[in-house]
Parts: C-alpha cells; sequence; structure tokens
C-alpha cells in the first residue's frame, strides 16, 4: 500500500476518533459507576456478600442507623471497616459511619470504654453496642441487640441441681448462656426458696432438667407464673419430673417412659443409641426455613393434649424408625413392639394460648414484663443438646437461638450463623508440598539458566 499525504490524514482522522471514542466511554462507564454499583462475589461460602437474614434485618430496622469507629489514621485498618459497613449500606441508605482517632479523644474513648483499635460503636434510637471484631456475625448481632428496644430477661431456675448457665462442666449451658447475651438477652439465675418469686422482669423462665424434687411451694410458685402469663422454656429430661407434675398436668404435656433409640444414627458412624437426630420439622415459627441437622444425645419422647384454651404444635418429632427404649441401654437394644412406644415421637412441643386468658388482673411477680399478643411455652424431652458438649452439634446453637427468640416474642430477629470460609485454607500432601518445593527451588531456576544458555549459543553463531 502506497502512503500519501492523504492517507497519512485519514489514519490520523482515524486514531482521533477512537481515542475520543475510547475517551467518552471510559467517562461514560464513570458516570455510571457513581449512580449504579455493581458487584461480583466469587468466593465459595458469599464471605463478602450480606447474608439473607442480615438483608431481612436491615429491612426491618427502623431509623437511621450511626456508626463510629475509633480507629487510628491506618488506612488499612479504616478500609476494613469501610468495606464492612459498605455491605451494610448497600441495603441501608441511612446508615451513616463516622471515624475517630481515638488519640485526639482520650476523654470520649474513658467514657464510652473503647479498648480496641477498630471498635466500632452501632447507635439506633438513642441505645448503643459496642462491636470489637469487624466480622459479619457481630455487627449484625449489635444491631439485632439495639433493635430489640427493650431488655428481653432470661431466667434460669437454680436449686435443684439444674444445669448451669455459668456453670463449666459439660452438661451445663455456659456457651449458650453467653450466645444469648451476645445477642442483647440479659441472662440471670433465681432461687425461689431464697427469692419467693419468679423475678419481675422476666421475659422467660428455662427450668434445665432439675435432679431433685423441688419443694411443693416452689411448684406452687412456678404454676402462678404460668397461670398468669409467663413465658416458659422446660428442658424436661428422661426419668422422673421432679416435683413438676402439677405444671406438666396444667400444660396437658406428659413425659413417655423410656429413652429415644434412633437407629438412623448407625449411618452416620454413631454407635450410641441414645442419641437422636431430627432433619425434618413440622411446620412452626421457630423453625421454618430450618434445615439444619439437630442432635440430641439422650431425649425422651413427649405426649401434649392440652386443654384449651391451650393449643399445641409439634416442634422436633423422630424418624420413624426411632422408638422410646424402656428397657436397658446395654449390648444389642431392639424394638419390643410389647413394652417400647413406637416412633415417630415428638421431642419438642410448643404450646400457646392467648394472653388475655391469663389471670393478669392479680398478676404475681414476673407477669409484668410479658408482651404479645399470645403466652408461650415449649417443652423438650432434653436438654443435653443445649449442653457446652453438645451446643457445636449440627444446628443445636441455631435451634437454641430461636427458641428464645419465639419464646420472648421476638420473631423478626433471626439468629445468625457464624460466616464459614472454606477457600481461605488449601490443604497439601507432604508428596505435594515437596513437589511444589522442588519446582520453585530446582526446576524452575534450572529452566531459567537452560534458556538463557539457549539464547546466549544462538546469538553468538550469527
Amino acid at each position: 500500500m502506497r502512503v500519501t499525504r492523504k492517507s497519512r490524514l485519514r489514519l490520523r482522522l482515524e486514531n482521533l476518533v477512537f481515542y475520543a471514542l475510547l475517551l467518552g466511554a471510559t467517562g461514560l462507564l464513570a458516570f455510571l459507576s457513581t449512580r449504579y454499583h455493581v458487584q461480583l462475589d466469587w468466593t465459595v461460602s458469599g464471605r463478602n456478600t450480606l447474608s439473607e437474614a442480615s438483608q431481612a434485618l436491615l429491612g426491618r430496622l427502623e431509623g437511621p442507623v450511626a456508626i463510629t469507629a475509633y480507629a487510628r489514621e491506618d488506612e488499612v485498618l479504616r478500609g476494613r471497616v469501610r468495606d464492612l459497613v459498605e455491605r451494610y449500606r448497600r441495603h441501608k441508605a441511612d446508615l451513616d459511619l463516622s471515624f475517630v482517632n481515638p488519640d485526639t479523644a482520650p476523654d470520649r474513648v474513658r467514657e464510652l470504654g473503647i479498648t480496641v483499635d477498630g471498635e466500632l460503636v452501632v447507635e439506633l434510637g438513642g441505645r448503643k453496642e459496642h462491636v470489637q471484631t469487624l466480622s459479619e456475625q457481630a455487627l449484625t448481632n449489635a444491631l439485632q441487640r439495639v433493635a430489640r428496644g427493650g431488655d428481653r430477661h432470661v431466667v434460669f431456675l437454680t436449686g435443684h441441681g439444674e444445669r448451669d448457665p455459668r456453670g463449666q462442666a459439660n452438661h451445663d449451658l455456659r456457651d449458650w448462656a453467653r450466645q444469648l447475651e451476645q445477642r442483647g438477652l440479659q441472662v440471670e439465675t433465681v432461687h425461689l426458696a431464697e427469692t419467693g418469686a419468679v423475678p419481675e422482669h422476666t421475659s422467660v423462665l428455662v427450668i434445665a432438667g432439675p435432679q431433685v424434687k423441688l419443694l411443693p411451694g416452689e411448684a406452687v410458685l412456678l404454676l402462678g407464673y404460668l397461670e398468669h402469663g409467663g413465658n416458659l422454656l422446660w428442658l424436661a429430661d428422661p426419668g422422673g419430673l421432679q416435683g413438676l407434675e402439677a405444671l406438666a398436668q396444667q400444660l396437658g404435656v406428659e413425659l413417655q417412659p423410656g429413652t429415644i433409640v434412633d437407629p438412623t444414627t448407625q449411618l452416620f458412624g454413631i454407635d450410641n443409641p441414645a442419641m437422636t437426630l431430627v432433619t425434618q420439622y413440622p411446620l412452626h415459627a421457630v423453625t421454618e426455613h430450618f434445615d439444619l441437622v439437630t442432635v440430641f444425645p439422650m431425649a425422651a419422647g413427649l405426649t401434649a393434649r392440652p386443654v384449651a384454651p391451650w393449643q399445641s404444635e409439634p416442634l422436633l418429632t423422630t424418624a420413624g424408625r426411632a422408638w422410646s427404649e424402656t428397657g436397658e441401654l446395654a449390648g444389642e437394644v431392639r424394638l419390643d413392639p410389647g413394652k417400647d412406644v413406637e416412633g415417630p415421637l415428638d421431642v419438642g412441643v410448643a404450646l400457646t394460648r392467648p394472653r388475655e386468658s391469663a389471670q393478669t388482673a392479680d398478676a404475681p411477680p414476673g407477669a409484668a414484663a410479658q408482651s404479645g399478643a399470645t403466652q408461650r411455652v415449649v417443652v423438650l424431652g432434653d436438654g443435653d443438646f443445649l449442653s457446652n458438649a453438645f451446643l457445636g452439634n449440627g444446628g443445636n446453637l441455631d435451634l437454641g437461638l430461636n427458641l428464645i427468640n419465639w419464646l420472648s416474642s421476638d420473631d423478626e430477629l433471626i439468629a445468625i450463623p457464624a460466616r464459614t470460609s472454606p477457600d481461605t485454607q488449601l490443604v497439601l500432601s507432604e508428596v505435594a508440598v515437596a513437589t511444589i518445593g522442588l519446582a520453585f527451588l530446582a526446576v524452575l531456576p534450572l529452566g531459567l539458566a537452560a534458556a538463557g544458555f539457549v539464547i546466549w549459543y544462538r546469538r553468538r553463531r550469527r
């Protein structure tokens, strides 16, 4: 092709047009980026995207949310804070973030009790919560706490060998109690023989497997709490009712004899015949969208025949192969149709009645703090599933949190599970590690040296 003056001008003109279009397209994309946001999260666990539960919580928050980050002039740390908060801001426009250098505001830091560089203070409606860990779980839990709008007190009955919410033993409930506190619930205990009444501010009373019989007067106090609208979580282990027979009769709940045996557990390599798995759940607010396996180490079956206005619904039900073993759990355990109770069996039941049915006119202490249109009670045939030893199995923790949220009439507050990140670790065998090391330390350098020698030799021969 012959190059002429005319062709040169045409070529220059084409280049000018190309660059003009390129600059125009770049400017248009820059403008659109200020109006619209597109994010692609390619991580396996979706850890850079808010969970559906967090998004739903943000949609229910009323009023602006102010987040103050007490972080030094560290762009790495402040960048992590911005990235985390920005995920929330995409779903709630009136969520504001501000930074305070703790070195320049020592009085304010002392007043608020700031102890961690990068600590967040979340404020909604005059209520404040602190976040010391930069994670979705921690921030969403803080938002849950400020969203409650009032204190919720979970009171544990003590004095009869019950599972201790502060105890460190395997059968105690310390880990579960800590999870409740992280979500803004107040955990405390009551000894009826000492106080003579259930605390007035009680939102949910927990009876966690008493080992000795309650005094008759204590049973009367519990009946009064129930009759006057109190919400109750009863963790009844296999065996006797320990002086709670009148309470069971009032609710219309019977504890079946024996211990549940679930042959399904053998498919998962579990040799303990007393271990029960629940994989499918009846339709109920507690287990709505709940698809996690729950593990019950030693459970009793329940039968609910409540008297109006009480209404009952099954909450946890075993597989059809399970049965209630009335004999010894030793050796080869088999179903005896003449003695044992065949499944499926209810491990948990939920009971409700209109709160107006309760005797609120002469309500004793404990009734004043109750809220909601219905009185709520949950009876479970096992308390081990929430113990320190078994809380981390399957969906036990999530179920325990959902139970308390429902009982305290906080149906809209959903337990936020910890987000796992399976794609942050690469597990290699010793052979793979040795192969990679040999490749980088020997093969690659020798290959580069050989290539250099070949290039040098060819140039020398020219």
